[in-house]
């Protein structure tokens, strides 16, 4: 099974190589990975030419103007050649050498549309110091509504899931991925499988979550991709979503994470 993965970057050349550094040690080879780059201006597409020289076909990647974060990751669905398909931010690395031999191992074993799992949030200039874990459950219908969703970066979906059911919707901005799995899962119910171990480690401080302004546009925007696909949007949604975090957040806090 190829698996693809996809970074959208601009002007990451301080992040870049840990995650490309990430999959070149992966103990599985069949995979594809592309960069779609944003025009960056700091020497990131520098460090792309390097590492093409080092990956060479496995590795593809472009550098133009786009018009934000899922336009790129929709010009790289439509380079991927893969079965399946997974995004990883710049500078987001997964958990170990063997995450992407277990998460084609389920995808075939499970014989699902999708597998995901534990994601661990890091600090950037300490990556073994986790600042928050994102702990995952296996998908139930109209789950959704109590605030759950997967951890993007861990979500592999086939390619065939793209084709069929489309792509990021750009006019979302922030929240496109959310409708994305909102759709792939609750609307048209994909088969998919919970993969019980942290498959990522994400740097802290992403755009969704990076002040308050972002987060009430975040979900400001997943009300609407409720509206879109005809459900209601649930009594106290965005509470059930914020306490979980926080609780998070001070538990790892107290235990000394």
């Amino acid at each position: 099974m190829k698996l693809s993965i996809i970074t959208a970057s601009l002007n990451s050349a301080h992040f870049i190589e840990r995650t490309l550094r990430s999959l070149d040690e992966q103990h599985y080879g069949d995979w594809e990975y592309i960069v779609v780059d944003g025009a960056s201006t700091d020497g990131t597409r520098h460090i792309l030419e390097k590492w093409k020289e080092r990956l060479g076909d496995r590795f593809s990647w472009v550098s133009e103007p786009d018009t934000g974060i899922y336009d790129a990751m929709n010009k790289g669905l439509a380079m991927a050649t893969g079965d399946a398909v997974g995004f990883l931010g710049a500078g987001d690395t997964y958990f170990d050498d063997i995450t992407l031999s277990i998460i084609a191992k389920e995808l075939q074993k499970r014989n699902v549309d999708a597998v995901y799992g534990n994601l661990m949030y890091v600090y950037p200039d300490d990556t073994e110091r986790v600042w928050r874990y994102w702990r995952g459950s296996q998908y139930r219908p109209g789950i959704f509504s109590g605030g759950w969703q997967p951890a993007h970066p861990t979500f592999f979906a086939r390619r065939s899931c793209f084709e069929k059911l489309g792509n990021f919707d750009k006019s979302l901005d922030i929240s496109a991925d959310f409708d994305l799995m909102f759709r792939f899962l609750e609307k048209h119910r994909i088969s998919s499988y919970y993969v019980p171990r942290t498959l990522v480690k994400m740097l802290a401080g992403g755009k969704s979550n990076g002040n308050l302004k972002n987060i009430f546009i975040a979900h400001r925007n997943i009300y609407n991709s409720f509206r879109k696909y005809g459900y209601s949007v649930p009594a106290f949604y965005s509470v059930r979503r914020l306490v979980p975090k926080v609780l998070n957040m001070i538990e790892n806090y107290f235990s000394g994470k």
